[in-house]
């Protein structure tokens, strides 16, 4: 069995299962999904996977944990054993991400294995894309505005724009590691995108739009996308992968829409600049994309 800890925001929600699934795939293991910290999160909207996707996956109850694990099952004995000064107490089957860029090894995890770890790298699950795609469908089908939104982009030259700021800004546990896309940034990604995309149409994704309309003149059609919030907020994200092309924050929430696009022709245009902390991003971003 493979079990993959599961936390954060829906998009790192959605690597942990990537990264699991991908692993169960390869070995021919159940997979099973550790959401027993969520009983202590308050951030974001919760779990989300099951209820937004066609995820199926089984939470792991607290037996089959202690079965797997013993006392490293504890939530306390987690938190510790992530650390690299006790890698010595982990046992063979807790498994942490070793550094942020991706680690080669992974594919050669077999046996019952618990992952704990960001997983943020599509080649832990490019062999199985297809698989994490059909995962990834939207339960729900777009409806009211969302529904016209979507028939919009499908009929014009979109282009999804995500700026995140929000918990980036104000949160200071994110802002000292997490960059803030400046506003030169999303310029040089809008001229890229403008001297290759005939008659763009810009469709703008943000928790700040205030900021949006004061400090970035589009010069493009343009339409403001802002109107789903809270537990609609995924709703963004299924806007965001039915748009031709994207330019996306350094945020999971808009790499997932960008990559959730399947058309082979889509221009992503990502942040070169991603983190503050120094965290390795040099497999963040898949190699079809264009980082400015």
């Amino acid at each position: 069995m493979v079990i993959s800890h599961i936390l954060g925001g829906i998009g790192n929600q959605m690597f942990q299962y990537a990264a699991g699934r991908a692993l169960s795939l390869s070995s021919a293991q159940q997979l099973q999904l550790d959401l027993s910290d969520f009983s202590k999160y308050r951030l974001h909207n919760g779990y989300e996977l099951s209820r937004v996707f066609n995820v199926t996956a089984e939470s792991a109850s607290a037996s089959t944990m202690h079965e797997m694990l013993g006392w490293r099952a504890n939530r306390w004995s987690k938190r510790v054993l992530r650390r690299p000064q006790f890698a010595g107490l982990r046992g063979r089957r807790f498994t942490v991400e070793p550094h942020f860029n991706y680690w080669p090894d992974f594919i050669n995890l077999k046996s019952d294995c618990y992952l704990y770890g960001y997983w943020q790298s599509e080649k832990y699950f490019k062999a199985f894309k297809n698989d994490i795609r059909r995962d990834f469908t939207f339960r729900e089908p777009l409806s009211g505005l969302n529904g016209e939104l979507a028939l919009e982009m499908a009929n014009t030259q979109s282009v999804s724009l995500h700026v995140r700021r929000g918990d980036y800004v104000s949160n200071s546990k994110n802002s000292n590691v997490l960059e803030v896309c400046s506003a030169e940034y999303y310029r040089k990604a809008i001229d890229y995108v403008t001297e290759r995309v005939e008659h763009p149409v810009l469709y703008v994704f943000s928790d700040d739009m205030e900021w949006v309309k004061q400090n970035l003149s589009m010069g493009l059609s343009c339409v403001y996308v802002d109107h789903n919030r809270k537990a609609n907020s995924y709703r963004d994200m299924q806007l965001m992968s039915l748009c031709r092309h994207h330019v996306i924050a350094n945020s999971s929430f808009s790499w997932w829409g960008a990559w959730l696009n399947a058309n082979a022709e889509k221009l992503v245009i990502a942040p070169k600049s991603w983190f503050r902390n120094g965290n390795d991003d040099r497999d963040l971003i898949p190699d079809e994309w264009v980082r400015l």
